[in-house]
């Protein structure tokens, strides 16, 4: 049995997340999570909401709410929404939390012990129209380096490049449009990632298998135009973690909080003693996940998120680790793998939180059951490039994989035996040919879906799971059990009898991808045996003759021509 800690990156407060936020890291985390408990594994999956910074502040405001109240009411939003798609956290945290403020003021202490930590005086941009300094992201104009019109003032979604606002091509307030902006001086901290660089570059080196998209955009962070550079940790703002120095006065910092960036990778940590808080027990419960000398040396730490957030977590998350174990005492847990995502577009264009293009998790969920979702994103995961969701794919993965594979199947055989056998494995009959070549294929299939869930090959496990399904209708098919009844009962009920074993084998290799469906297929089944086939052949005969079983309500529906054409008029433009 292994230790595995799955963090998935942290969703923003500011609203309800769309399907594309979803596949591109909580639900393809949930997925491995889903898949190492299943091996026996024992598993911390963790994540949050990030609620600090400006986009907080502005959501609150727009809602008419005190910016905690606003967090609180939509962390637990996002909690239910999560819960609904089926995400299994072992704990779901805010970046808010005591254990946060506590961690992070402690970090940026032992950083400044580390001399990681310099005091600089910085422009800043400030915008007398909305009577505040403007955060890096609220901040827009023009990239300097691709020409993408809506870059942001700390990174460009376009080409990735790392940016200070000054950068910017005809700046302009997102919160207002105002251009009239002013740089005034103002001292914030920085971290000297620089410092770091060689000691980054070779941890990353040394890192074997990672995706080529999360190492190419962390080398280019390394090493394009003047390499790494120093970065800002605090920000001129009212909500947020105010600036200490462990427990400590920071002087000349009175007023200002850490910057975002920086609190909320921190919060995998925080929100692990979150979890050990909340289940009453001490310290050392989430140091073993977190400290090397308290335990987590033998802890594979796997982190998934999309591709803007690689170079959080790839540099700057690290650096703060290893900078505050610049004595060997504290001994933080560094990543082992990072799973990256490219974006998931919609319908032949972006997903649009502000234009309400696209749909959205709680809309998804109030059309269809998340199981639904859960098989076309993870099916069609971007992981090698952008991948877009379109009605027609989506109704045509529904209807054939789910719907003609996978719930055809347990209709027929159920119906079937109930029918001529009653609701019985029946006996009699002894195992042929065809069974045996059955087996050896789904021995060959099962191998092949486990390497690569390890792998964390997303979308060749999908296509690998519905090889598999496809086997138990190839042989329903050829066997053809409503036809050898007539001629040779036993031998009809040798093939029912492995049609109701691959029922049960089909919901306990499905369960990370369909968790719902699954529990269906094994309440049918009367059956409460999750274990993983380690054989076949022997999950073949797992359920033995006499067992009781039921016929289920249909798994999954078929999605009309009039649904999907409805649908994608519904979500083409505004949410409203």
């Amino acid at each position: 049995m292994a230790r595995i800690l799955i963090t998935s990156a942290l969703p923003y407060i500011n609203g309800i997340k769309h399907l594309g936020n979803l596949v591109g890291s909580q639900l393809p985390a949930d997925l491995y999570a889903r898949y190492c408990r299943a091996r026996g594994h024992e598993v911390m999956f963790i994540c949050a909401t990030d609620e600090h910074g400006t986009p907080a502040e502005l959501a609150a405001a727009k809602a008419g709410q005190p910016v905690a109240e606003y967090c609180a009411e939509m962390h637990g939003v996002q909690a239910d929404l999560a819960r609904g798609f089926g995400l299994s956290f072992d704990h779901f945290g805010r970046s808010s939390s005591p254990q946060n403020h506590r961690l992070t003021q402690h970090m940026a202490g032992r950083l400044a012990e580390a001399g990681l930590i310099e005091e600089v005086a910085e422009a800043q941009v400030y915008s007398p129209a909305d009577g505040r300094f403007l955060p890096d992201r609220y901040i827009t104009g023009t990239c300097p380096a691709c020409g993408y019109e809506n870059a942001r003032g700390d990174q460009c979604e376009n080409c990735t490049k790392q940016l200070d606002p000054t950068d910017l091509i005809n700046p302009r307030s997102a919160i207002s449009g105002a251009t009239d902006l002013e740089v005034r001086r103002t001292k914030h901290l920085f971290l000297r990632q620089s410092a770091l660089r060689d000691r980054l570059d070779a941890w990353i080196d040394s890192q074997r298998g990672w995706p080529v998209l999360t190492t190419s955009i962390a080398k280019k962070w390394l090493h394009d135009g003047d390499g790494l550079q120093d970065r800002g940790i605090t920000r001129d703002l009212d909500w947020g973690i105010p600036v200490r120095r462990g427990t400590q006065d920071w002087p000349g910092m009175e007023g200002k909080v850490f910057y975002v960036w920086f609190d909320a990778p921190i919060e995998y940590i925080a929100a692990t003693a979150e979890w050990a808080e909340a289940q009453g027990l001490p310290e050392d419960a989430w140091r073993r996940w977190w400290r090397r000398d308290q335990g987590a040396e033998d802890v594979r730490y796997v982190q998934f998120m999309g591709k803007d957030n690689v170079p959080f977590h790839t540099l700057s998350f690290p650096a703060t680790l290893m900078g505050a174990d610049h004595d060997g005492t504290e001994p933080w847990k560094l990543v082992d793998y990072i799973k990256s995502f490219n974006y998931l577009n919609y319908d032949g264009g972006q997903f649009s939180t502000s234009q309400g293009r696209g749909i959205f998790m709680d809309q998804a969920l109030a059309i269809l059951p998340s199981d639904y979702w859960r098989w076309w994103l993870l099916s069609h995961a971007p992981e090698s490039a952008d991948s877009e969701f379109t009605w027609e794919n989506f109704q045509a993965s529904v209807n054939k994989d789910l719907a003609d594979v996978l719930g055809n199947f347990v209709s027929r055989v159920t119906k079937f035996c109930r029918a001529r056998f009653g609701e019985a494995l029946p006996e009699g009959g002894a195992w042929g040919a065809q069974e045996t070549a059955l087996a050896t294929a789904l021995g060959a299939r099962i191998a092949a879906y486990e390497g690569h869930m390890e792998a964390i090959e997303i979308r060749k496990a999908a296509a690998e799971l519905r090889a598999i399904w496809v086997l138990g209708n190839e042989y329903l098919q050829e066997a053809a059990p409503w036809a050898t009844i007539k001629t040779d009962p036993e031998r009809a009920a040798v093939q029912v009898r492995v049609g109701l074993n691959l029922i049960r084998l089909y919901a306990v290799l499905s369960r990370p991808f369909i968790p719902d469906a699954v529990e269906t297929m094994m309440a049918a089944m009367g059956c409460a045996d999750w274990s993983w086939p380690e054989d076949a052949g022997a999950a073949l005969e797992g359920l033995a003759p006499g067992h009781g079983f039921s016929v289920p309500e249909v798994l999954f529906r078929k999605i009309t021509d009039e649904e999907r054409a409805g649908w994608a008029e519904q979500f083409a433009g505004s949410r409203g």
